[in-house]
């Protein structure tokens, strides 16, 4: 008698969102697609970071399309990236979570090469742009970002800007984030690769920019990102060195 295979893991898939009305309903419908062929139980939840544009109106149209598998998460103003995060992260209800971003930069098409890599000894699997296809000066910018972040926190992964990240839920609720901007995602990494879990990389697609533009690549967010990176250092690094705190709880 053969054995049953086992069941898909449940799926929680989230995007933050911040003026990115035009992006929506395409990237939503392909969302919804692939997650129906990979597993019978997800959800998809977009965080509407206080966007001024017609988002709010673009997902009140689709949660009518989408039914409840469709959950908004709405911030009364813009509260950064971080906080969209730690939004998403908090309303995830199911085993593994996935996040990218809002614009549509990102293809939720390749999902499933994460999910084949997802085994239980596995917390993460991270995308790497194969090409980044964005302005010379923010590619520039980009690989100095990730370049100084991996080297001052010790980071293994190679792509600490690639928002392409599928994450074990169960760990997710062991670690604690405070970043309320785009220095989140050094402060999630380092802290998932702190834990005893296996983090594995797959290459993803980057695509052009259509709609909007990026809060990030700005000199004012810049400075800030800058200045809450010795945060971050202080807070990861350095106290838990010196008062011996658990860095994933730091």
């Amino acid at each position: 008698m053969r054995e049953a295979p086992p069941a898909a893991p449940s799926l929680s898939i989230f995007f933050p969102a911040y003026n990115d009305a035009p992006s929506l309903p395409a990237l939503l419908e392909k969302t919804f697609s692939v997650a129906a062929k990979l597993t019978p139980d997800f959800e998809v939840i977009v965080v509407n970071d206080g966007s001024r544009d017609d988002t709010a109106q673009v997902l009140a149209r689709l949660q009518q399309r989408y039914g409840p598998r469709l959950r908004v998460v709405t911030h009364p103003k813009n509260m950064g990236y971080g906080a969209a995060l730690r939004s998403g992260f908090a309303a995830a209800a199911k085993e593994l979570v996935f996040y990218t971003d809002g614009d549509g930069q990102y293809d939720p098409g390749e999902l499933p090469k994460l999910m084949e890599l997802m085994e239980p000894d596995v917390g993460l699997v991270n995308g790497y742009k194969i090409e980044r296809h964005d302005p010379w000066h923010r590619v520039v910018i980009g690989r100095m970002y990730n370049a100084f972040a991996r080297f001052l926190f010790r980071i293994r992964i190679r792509d600490i800007d690639c928002d392409y990240r599928l994450i074990r839920r169960s760990l997710l609720e062991q670690i604690r984030l405070n970043s309320t901007s785009g220095t989140i995602c050094v402060e999630l990494v380092r802290k998932l690769e702190l834990s005893p879990y296996r983090v594995l990389e797959v290459p993803v697609h980057h695509y052009p920019r259509r709609h909007g533009r990026s809060q990030f690549f700005r000199v004012r967010s810049l400075a800030r990102t800058l200045w809450e990176l010795v945060r971050l250092y202080y807070r990861l690094v350095i106290r838990p060195a010196i008062k011996g705190d658990n860095p994933k709880l730091a």
